[in-house]
């Protein structure tokens, strides 16, 4: 499915998230970002949303201006950050801080070499984490790219991304589960 048949299926009494999804996506609508982060950004929070339509479009969106490398560092950011904010969210949130003191234990070697600009994984991190609700990785990320001379608007864009990808895979999936004679069109 492409981006215009997702754009399609999103109801009128949410046609601003169509306006939003066509200005996240581009460079004048999210300062700071080039177009391959905008990509990649986007990219990670379809995987982030789960909604594998969307998804697909996105991927397709975002391979014309990443290499297949880049586009398999966004995957990474998506992977990782679905597993560290659940982790880093449960010793945030639980009383007994005690749990924060423990080693994590868990593999996070790709973080090292995610496949694509460091930057660029750190932005895509951040949007997941933003979308997952993990204060602590939200924190975290955004402290990395600040340190790092990423502007607070470059931050914002890809929050404002996040929101919009998560906004728009809710919806069209509530809205097909709504509908369900509309529903294996979306599926396939």
């Amino acid at each position: 499915m492409s981006l215009s048949e997702i754009k399609s299926r999103i109801p009128d009494y949410a046609r601003d998230l169509r306006l939003n999804l066509e200005s996240v996506l581009a460079e004048a609508g999210a300062p700071g970002l080039t177009q391959k982060q905008i990509g990649l950004v986007a990219l990670a929070s379809a995987i982030a949303s789960r909604h594998a339509p969307l998804v697909s479009a996105i991927e397709t969106e975002a391979a014309r201006s990443a290499s297949t490398q880049d586009l398999d560092g966004a995957r990474t950011a998506a992977a990782i950050m679905a597993m560290n904010n659940i982790y880093y969210r449960f010793t945030h949130q639980v009383e007994d801080k005690e749990y924060a003191t423990l080693r994590a234990g868990l593999r996070m070697n790709a973080m090292a070499n995610p496949g694509c600009d460091k930057l660029d994984f750190e932005l895509c991190s951040l949007a997941v984490s933003a979308i997952n609700g993990c204060g602590a990785c939200v924190g975290s990320h955004e402290k990395t790219l600040r340190k790092h001379g990423v502007s607070a608007q470059a931050v914002q864009s890809a929050v404002r991304i996040a929101a919009v990808m998560h906004a728009v895979a809710v919806t069209v999936e509530q809205s097909v589960a709504a509908q369900p004679s509309i529903a294996p069109a979306l599926a396939a």
